[in-house]
């Protein structure tokens, strides 16, 4: 139904959003699009774009995270009139801190298991993390270097 760079661009119309905001931001957005809307492969959409580095949970809220490219989705242009809520700030240190502390614990969780495509899989998102957000995932990626060569 959405992918992660639309629920992203949803999202970074509104500088973040709780779970059920997107979730009517979608349903909104489908009905403009005359689409069904389906409300388990939304959660399941969403959940997978956190998963994904593409949307990042804080403080119960939805941001844009390292691996987005937020897009906006055709219908979803009047969302900030429809749903009637004012654009949020967010603490970009406080996510970024946030994102570096889930990505030290699946390094862990990596390294531990002795998975390497999950070690590469971490090195590639270390690069991406440490550009969106003030975090030096330096010693991470060290690990993970280690762990692959072992």
């Amino acid at each position: 139904m959405f992918g992660h760079d639309e629920l992203a661009g949803m999202v970074d119309a509104f500088g973040a959003l709780d779970r059920a905001e997107l979730e009517r931001a979608c349903s909104e957005t489908a009905f403009r699009r005359g689409e069904e809307f389906d409300e388990a492969a939304v959660q399941a959409a969403i959940d997978d774009a956190v998963d994904a580095y593409a949307l990042v949970e804080h403080d119960g809220r939805l941001v844009p995270g390292p691996a987005a490219f937020p897009t906006l989705p055709d219908g979803a242009e009047d969302l900030p009139h429809i749903l009637d809520l004012e654009r949020r700030d967010v603490d970009r240190d406080a996510v970024a801190a946030a994102v570096a502390e889930r990505f030290e614990r699946e390094v862990d969780a990596a390294i531990d298991a002795g998975d390497d495509e999950a070690c590469a899989d971490l090195l590639d998102r270390s690069y991406e993390v440490e550009s969106w957000g003030p975090v030096d995932l330096d010693d991470a990626r060290e690990r993970l270097d280690a762990a692959r060569e072992e």
